[in-house]
Parts: C-alpha cells; structure tokens; sequence
C-alpha cells in the first residue's frame, strides 16, 4: 500500500465537518404582504452575525415564454400559484447548502419577468431563513427544515403592504396590483398558502410587532448557533486525540536547516530586531517559501528554443498556478508572492478564532470564480498553531472545487499537533514549512511585521 493510500485510510477515520456542513434551514410562509420579509430582516438586524442569511423564494420563479411574458406585463399571469416556482432547482439549492457546498442562487426581474444571466452565491450560512408564500408547501422542501413558521396578518394590511412593495420595487401599477390580489393572490391563498398553517410549528400574528414571536425565534437560533460551536469544538477536539498518535505525514515538507536560513531565523526571532530589518528579512525567507511550494506543483515538459538556436527540454506549469491568502497573517506573503509569481491570482479568507472559546469562524471570503480549474493553489499564512484556521481554510477550498492534491499550504511556522490534526484529515494536501514546532505559540510574526 502506497504512503498516500495509507493516510486516506487514516483519513475515514478522521473526518472534518465545519459548522456550516448542516445549516439549519428556518421556513418563513404567510401570504403576500403578510411581513415574511420584515420579520426574516428583524432576526437577522437582533442577531447581528454574518453567518445567518436570508434565501427568498422569490429568486425561483421560472422564467416565462413569450406568451407567459406577455400575460404578465398584462398583469393575467399568476405568480402566486406553486406552478410558478421552480421548487425542483430550489430543493437542490437547499440540499447543496445542507452539504456545506457553495449554492449558485437564480436572479429574478419583476421588471422584465425573466431569469437575469448571472447568478449570486450563497456559502457557508450557519443558519439560512428561506422565505416565501410557498416556504411550507413542497414536502421536499420540509423535510430540510429545521423550524415552519407562518406569518398572519388582516387581508387589508397585506393587500396595502403589496400595492407599496410593488409599486415601489416592482414597476407595477396601483390597478393592476388590485386586479392580481382578486384575480390570484386571494383566491391562491385560501387554496395553497393558507393550508401551510397546519404544519407550521410556530404562528406569528402581527409580524415583526409580535415581540414574544420575535424573541422565541431569535432564541432558536441562538441555541442553535450554540450547539454547532459546542459540536464543532468538540470534533476538534476529537481530532487532536486522533493526530496525536498518528507519524507525521511525508507529504509535509520542512525547508533544510541551512546556515542562511538560521541566520534569518535568528534576525527574525530576536526580539531587540528592529521592523525595518525584520521585514526586509521575512520578505527574503517568504520568498524561498514560496519557491519552495512551487517546487510542488504541476509541471510539464516543454521545449523551447533558446537565443542561440539550440533545443532545450524544459519545464513549464501544467496549468494555472493561484494563492489563496489567509488574513492577516497571510499578507505578509504578498511581495514574496509578486516577485515570484508577478501575474498571480488571488483570493482571501479571513478565519478568526472566537475570543472567548478559541473557535475559527470564517468572516470573509473571495476567491477566483475558476479557482476550481486551477492546476495548483498555493494556501498562505504566516503561523499554524491548533490547525482549526487550516482546517476550515482547506475545507472551504474543497466546497468550491478545489481538488486537494492541488492544495499546497506555505507557512513560515507550525504547530507539531495542529500538522498532525490538519494530515490526518486532509491527507492529499501538501504542507510546505519552515519552522516546527513542539508546542503552540501565539501569532506574532503578523504583529512584528506590520507594526501593530
């Protein structure tokens, strides 16, 4: 059995799943005009988190035919039938985001009655709050959910917030707002919206004035949030124990101690070093890292024909070579990473660790729409202490695609244990480093070298 064979057996064993691997799905229904949409933005403004996002239901009506279309703009098409919404690329949508995968989401005009060419995306929600009159209609649909709540309120108060919403965000027209609510919106509430209340687990009259609803659900998902950082720290605590016993993995690279390379270290870590000189030498360490990683990514021969006319058989990349840059730390990397690479591409991911439990919880994220296709990537950052950052930071590349025998992390220092912890999951990646070390240290090399 080959060494790699081996750490994937190892690798069924220890298996990563972030906190967003199984969002909680919350269902939102009520007719139109109901306050669906005001009471899904009020949990989200009280909660104030970045990982709890709304999914409106409508970004899936299907795009019209001509004859559809043309019914529409006459205001004799109905939109509030289930027929309208395309539940099947909706179900499929909430399945991928159940996985932990990236979900392209449908943009809808009102204006041209059509599916628009581009799409938004959707990654890594802890908590999504999908909302739409037909949110508790599809038995698809509620077998993914967490929580059903349907929203109530006077037929007036809904035919009056319409009217409004459509007249100001819709291009409609006051009559023909009133000639929809009679000639489908009523008639479908009583048939298909209304029914939606038997399966609710929770009703809400009054929308966002109903400050005890308000709270019950706030609540909610606040202990669901909570269980999925005590699930998540746990597992990765459960694999500490795991990576303590296994032999550090052959894929993990440690750059030769060299007499130059002791020099930098010891300039680097004294601490009477001043920043001027600590920069100028991190940049000239960071670049041999970076050479290094480069030494192990895909290459394929080439020939060429060099200024003296003779045939040379060379190397060239097999493909696109991109980076991925942790922040902050990973910053540091970035003129090594021009003066290498000058036309690289790159992406960002920002992982801080939570200050009062320790949890790496991912705030931001931009990476290369391509990034998938690309032959190699090169993940950056200054220090691994724990590995969780890394962990989440591989995972991430994995759900966009990233085939990881392709990943190749390059950082200047790192934990023993969290080398450990990060191989025993991700077995095919490739770990580039210059220093290990025996215990876990705090992140200074970011501080030193951007001064603050």
């Amino acid at each position: 059995m080959s060494e790699l064979e081996s750490h994937i057996t190892v690798q069924k064993r220890a298996y990563y799943a972030p906190p967003w691997a199984d969002v909680s799905i919350i269902g939102v229904a009520g007719s139109s005009g109901s306050g669906k949409s005001t009471l899904s933005q009020a949990i989200i403004k009280k909660l104030n988190l970045p990982w709890v996002v709304i999914l409106s239901m409508d970004s899936y009506y299907k795009s019209l035919t001509p004859e559809q279309s043309k019914l529409a703009f006459a205001n004799e098409y109905d939109f509030d039938s289930p027929e309208a919404i395309d539940f099947d690329v909706l179900v499929d949508t909430l399945r991928d985001l159940k996985a932990g995968k990236r979900a392209d989401i449908p943009v809808y005009s009102f204006s041209k009655h059509q599916r628009l060419d581009h799409t938004t995306s959707i990654y890594s929600p802890h908590v999504l709050i999908l909302e739409g009159i037909f949110a508790l209609y599809d038995p698809r649909v509620l077998e993914l959910l967490d929580m059903g709540i349907y929203c109530e309120a006077d037929g007036d108060t809904c035919l009056s917030r319409r009217i409004i919403r459509d007249v100001r965000d819709r291009g409609r027209d006051v009559e023909g707002c009133i000639k929809q609510w009679f000639m489908f919106v009523k008639p479908n509430f009583e048939k298909y919206v209304e029914p939606q209340r038997k399966v609710a687990d929770l009703i809400v009259p009054r929308g966002i004035e109903n400050r005890v609803a308000l709270e019950m659900m706030v609540q909610f998902i606040e202990r669901k949030l909570f269980e999925k950082s005590v699930h998540h720290r746990e597992a990765l605590s459960q694999l500490e124990l795991a990576a303590s016993k296994e032999p550090l993995s052959k894929r993990v690279i440690v750059m030769d101690d060299t007499p130059q390379l002791g020099l930098m270290n010891t300039i680097l870590h004294d601490i009477d070093t001043p920043a001027e000189d600590f920069i100028f030498y991190f940049d000239r360490l960071a670049g041999l890292i970076v050479e290094q990683a480069l030494n192990n990514v895909q290459f394929k021969s080439q020939k060429i024909v060099t200024p003296a006319g003779r045939e040379y058989q060379g190397l060239v990349p097999k493909g696109e070579v991109s980076a991925v840059i942790v922040l902050r730390g990973g910053s540091a990397f970035e003129p090594a990473l021009r003066k290498t690479i000058p036309d690289c591409r790159t992406g960002r991911l920002l992982i801080q660790s939570d200050f009062k439990t320790g949890e790496p919880e991912l705030h931001y994220l931009r990476l290369p729409e391509d990034i998938a296709t690309h032959e190699s990537v090169l993940l950056l950052d200054t220090q691994m202490a724990s590995g969780g950052a890394a962990l989440m930071a591989v995972q991430v590349l994995a759900d966009h695609g990233v085939a990881l025998e392709r990943v190749v992390l390059a950082t200047y220092s790192a934990g023993r244990l969290g080398l450990h912890r990060l191989m025993t999951v991700f077995p095919e990646i490739t770990v580039v480093v210059c220093n290990i070390l025996e215990d876990q240290e705090p992140r200074w090399v970011e501080k030193k070298y951007f001064r603050c």
